[in-house]
């Protein structure tokens, strides 16, 4: 169960590699009489992975095949360090419901990382998502086991650690008994905000990944520029704050310095700011209920001069709207939409489709794709499977 938060609190980094594993480890290392390292885990990135384990020093590290365990092995051994070495999906299992955790970072790009922090959910960890794939294509059954484990659950995304800050009590439960209107998500409007749907035709994988604002990682970074990223966070919103589609508004912020707003029904509106660096909702989520120095320098109201706000143009984004749509549908239409996308997006990468044939894919994987019931771990999956089939099928 969760531990007082005076104790030294030990934690575990699912993805430790990527860009919130590496900026949770830079929080840590900060704060040495807080936190320490339990459990960092990679899938192939070994090399980067050994970096980490010769400055933290965790109990255990995961990679994702018996090779890169081997290779890991013995380059620690070589360094005199006793890290316990293990690899596969079960192990990241292992590590997120260890008895030796407090924290655990759910930071495992796509719908991989749900079944390690549906884990952790389920062992009451206190769980710090930032996978927000786990909610987006488990909803109901992910609230469960937060519920049923006894953990909390707190979000990392800038956008849902802003609404949180600015909502009054917990999520589970409806806005409108706290009063609240309407849960505004502010979206930076991405690399091709000004761009129409002409010049997006040529676009690569390289001004795709240019996000103006954020140092993300390249599937999140096309995400962002698709909207797609905004959509799957008004379907994560819908189950961190019981909100209907239609009580979430994307509002396209360019300078991201508003991260989110919550707008009462008395017409007040209250809004998180800072600067864009996801070193803050880190901090908040490992010292929470405490706050404690992130490293993000101070905002400048000032030298930032002016905040603009638009609609989001769902012409130009159509995976804004495709969300909207599964959202409202329910069952397996959101993991059928998040698979889809991570099939369309990684061919894109891969220079095998064109920029504007990822909302293609997707939706017509929406219109074809049978539904199945998503109650279970195992239906969750499955839903995932005919999601990737199809749109694995249309490339074809």
């Amino acid at each position: 169960m969760i531990s007082s938060p005076t104790a030294l609190r030990r934690v575990t980094v699912l993805g430790s590699t990527g860009s919130i594993g590496v900026n949770t480890l830079d929080v840590v290392s900060r704060h040495p009489e807080r936190f320490q390292v339990f459990a960092l885990t990679a899938c192939r990135q070994t090399e980067a992975l050994l970096r980490q384990c010769l400055i933290h020093r965790p109990a255990v590290a995961v990679v994702g095949d018996a090779d890169g365990a081997d290779w890991l092995r013995t380059r620690l051994a070589e360094a005199g360090l006793t890290t316990e070495i293990l690899w596969g999906p079960e192990a990241l299992v292992d590590v997120a419901r260890a008895a030796e955790t407090d924290i655990v970072m759910a930071a495992i790009v796509g719908a991989a990382g749900l079944p390690s922090a549906l884990a952790a959910a389920r062992a009451g960890k206190q769980v710090l998502l930032a996978n927000k794939e786990a909610l987006v294509v488990s909803g109901q059954l992910f609230m469960d086991a937060v519920v049923m484990g006894g953990a909390r659950l707190l979000p990392i995304d800038s956008e849902h650690n802003a609404v949180f800050q600015a909502l009054p009590g917990n999520y589970g439960r409806l806005p409108d008994q706290a009063g609240v209107r309407r849960i505004l998500l502010t979206a930076s409007g991405g690399p091709f905000r000004r761009r129409s749907l002409h010049e997006l035709e040529a676009v690569t994988p390289e001004e795709a990944c240019a996000h103006p604002n954020w140092v993300m990682g390249r599937k999140i970074s096309v995400d962002s520029a698709t909207m797609m990223n905004k959509g799957l966070e008004v379907i994560e919103a819908h189950w961190l704050f019981g909100a209907s589609a239609d009580r979430i508004q994307v509002v396209v912020h360019p300078q991201s310095v508003i991260h989110s707003m919550v707008e009462y029904a008395d017409g007040s509106v209250l809004a998180q700011l800072g600067n864009p660096d996801m070193r803050t909702p880190i901090a908040y989520g490992l010292a929470y209920p405490d706050r404690v120095a992130s490293g993000v320098a101070p905002l400048d109201l000032c030298a930032v001069g002016q905040l603009n706000f638009e609609a989001p143009d769902f012409v130009r984004f159509p995976c804004l709207s495709l969300a909207y749509d599964a959202l409202r549908e329910g069952g397996s239409a959101p993991a059928l939409l998040n698979a889809a996308n991570e099939v369309a997006v990684a061919a894109f990468l891969n220079h095998q489709i064109p920029y504007l044939a990822i909302p293609n894919v997707i939706r017509r994987v929406l219109e074809r794709a049978e539904r199945t019931t998503v109650s279970s771990l195992e239906g969750v999956l499955e839903a995932d499977a005919i999601g990737r089939r199809w749109a694995l099928s249309l490339l074809n």
